[in-house]
C-alpha cells in the first residue's frame, strides 16, 4: 500500500509504505519528511475530513482513515509553510501553519492499538485526485498573486 508525501513547494509523490518494525517504519517516515525530522507528530486535520471526505476513525480495513503527518519540530527550523497541511489544518483560523514537508498515511487497528500502514488502494485514488486538484489551485492562485 502507499502513501502520499507533499513537499513544501507543493509537489506531490507517491511512496509504497515500508515493511519491517515499527522502528525501521518510522525511521523511514522521518527520512521522508526530511530536513533532520527527528519525531513526528501525527495530525487529523478538519478539512481532510469534511472537505476531502476522508474517514476519520481506524478500523479493522487497514489503510481506509487516512492521517496526516509532520515534522514535530518544523516551526522551529528553517522550514516554508506547506500551502495544502496549512489550508487542511485551517491555518487562516488560528496562526499556526504546517511547515515544510507532509506525508498522508493510512491507520489500522492492530492488536497493540492504533498503527501506521499504508492507504487502501480505493481510499488512495481518491485522495490522491482530491490533492492534485488542491495543489493546482494553490499554485494557479500563487502565481496570480505574484503577478
Amino acid at each position: 500500500m502507499k502513501l502520499i508525501k507533499i513537499s513544501a513547494d507543493l509537489e506531490l509523490s507517491v511512496h509504497e509504505f515500508p515493511d519491517g518494525s515499527h522502528e525501521e517504519q518510522n525511521q523511514f517516515l522521518r527520512e521522508l519528511l526530511g530536513n533532520g525530522c527527528d519525531i513526528y507528530e501525527h495530525v487529523m486535520p478538519d478539512r481532510l475530513y469534511t472537505e476531502l471526505h476522508m474517514f476519520d476513525r481506524p478500523s479493522k480495513i487497514p489503510g481506509q482513515c487516512v492521517s496526516m503527518l509532520i515534522d514535530e519540530e518544523g516551526r522551529l527550523k528553517e522550514n516554508v509553510p506547506n500551502m495544502i497541511g496549512s489550508y487542511l489544518y485551517r491555518t487562516e483560523q488560528h496562526g499556526c501553519p504546517i511547515m515544510g514537508n507532509i506525508l498522508f498515511v493510512g491507520e489500522e487497528w492492530s492488536g497493540g492499538g492504533i498503527d501506521f500502514c499504508g492507504i487502501e488502494d480505493s481510499v488512495f485514488e481518491l485522495l490522491e485526485l482530491e490533492l492534485k486538484n488542491l495543489i493546482l489551485t494553490m499554485k494557479t492562485t500563487k502565481e496570480a498573486l505574484h503577478k
